[in-house]
């Protein structure tokens, strides 16, 4: 068989030693540049000398032998688990990825579903991370914990609603989100709150802590909580629906956007005036939810930190074994639409 036009012809993997023999430089240069090791001084021009060299030589360092050498890789593990993530988490996971390699750190997500406290941080620790930042839908033990340390990760961090003994933590407290949804209600002079509590698998997460944060903001106001069971579905949203005025609700809160838009056109077409019988209020402020009528009052939810998450994250692994921290994450406002 004839080679193809231009077609590229499979020669010897390049090394380091033909990447310094190119630049001229040493095979230390040529790793402390691609390693993008700020240890040791090395001027901007051999710096990019290495970097050409190695573009036009196709060298790509082998992390395997680097990880040998370093005793860890640069390896930031993300378990991933089923279960829907808002608009938030999306803007979380992006923000730190696009941070995290931008340290030259390599962000690897793992699918996690099916594995439970035991099994993860085995699971996790096999891969031998630098550092795991694990959701909240899976409780590390201070034994898993313990596991994935002696494995070389030198940051262990939860994600989720709350601390974790013996973590480091990220937390997003969604008992922010009820009670800043509760307290709009209450301003607007709503007594008798209704909380939609998804029946979809993994969404209680989210949703009682927002239900005991709908309960904490409605105490000093004497103010009724209905928590109100609801499918992502429009029959089970026309079925709430149908006994809205038996239950004298007046105003909900529907857990996102998503299941306030559902429920508003259910409730508008019970012949139920919103907001003037009942005001709704979901979460997430999503673009969908203020093209509707009338527009939708929402939470607007934002990440606050004390320094970009990337950078929490290498600092966390530069200076292992100090005290665990932890760093709330969650800020909520309400946006006041035509719905409440």
């Amino acid at each position: 068989m004839s080679q193809l036009p231009n077609q590229p012809t499979e020669g010897p993997v390049p090394t380091s030693a033909d990447v310094a023999r190119l630049a001229g430089v040493s095979r230390a240069t040529v790793s402390y540049v691609l390693n993008n090791n700020a240890s040791v001084r090395i001027s901007e021009p051999t710096r990019r000398r290495v970097r050409e060299a190695a573009t036009e030589l196709g060298y790509v360092p082998h992390a395997a032998a680097r990880s040998l050498r370093a005793g860890h890789t640069r390896m930031v593990l993300l378990p991933t688990m089923n279960f829907p993530a808002g608009p938030l988490h999306h803007r979380f996971f992006h923000q730190l990825e696009s941070g995290l390699r931008r340290l030259d750190y390599t962000v690897v997500q793992y699918g996690s579903t099916g594995l439970d406290a035991d099994d993860a941080p085995r699971a996790w620790a096999e891969l031998r991370p630098v550092a795991v930042i694990a959701p909240g839908t899976i409780a590390l033990t201070p034994q898993g914990i313990s596991v994935l340390r002696r494995s070389g990760a030198k940051a262990v961090i939860t994600l989720g609603p709350r601390p974790v003994d013996g973590a480091h933590a990220l937390v997003m407290d969604q008992r922010e989100v009820g009670s800043c949804a509760t307290g709009h209600l209450l301003e607007r002079g709503r007594r008798r709150i209704g909380v939609v509590m998804p029946e979809e698998s993994g969404l209680g997460l989210f949703a009682e802590p927002r239900l005991a944060g709908a309960r904490q903001a409605a105490l000093s106001h004497g103010a009724r909580i209905e928590p109100l069971p609801l499918r992502y579905e429009e029959e089970s949203a026309a079925r709430l629906a149908a006994r809205w005025r038996t239950m004298g609700l007046d105003a909900v809160f529907a857990y996102n956007d998503e299941y306030a838009m559902l429920l508003m056109r259910a409730l508008q077409d019970a012949g139920i005036e919103v907001p003037r019988e009942t005001a709704v209020v979901g979460a997430d402020d999503l673009m969908l939810g203020r093209l509707l009528r009338p527009r939708l009052s929402s939470v607007r939810m934002e990440l606050a930190t004390p320094q970009p998450l990337a950078d929490l994250v290498d600092r966390l692994v530069q200076h292992p074994g100090g005290a665990p921290e932890c760093h709330d994450l969650l800020r909520a406002r309400a946006v006041h639409r035509e719905s409440s």
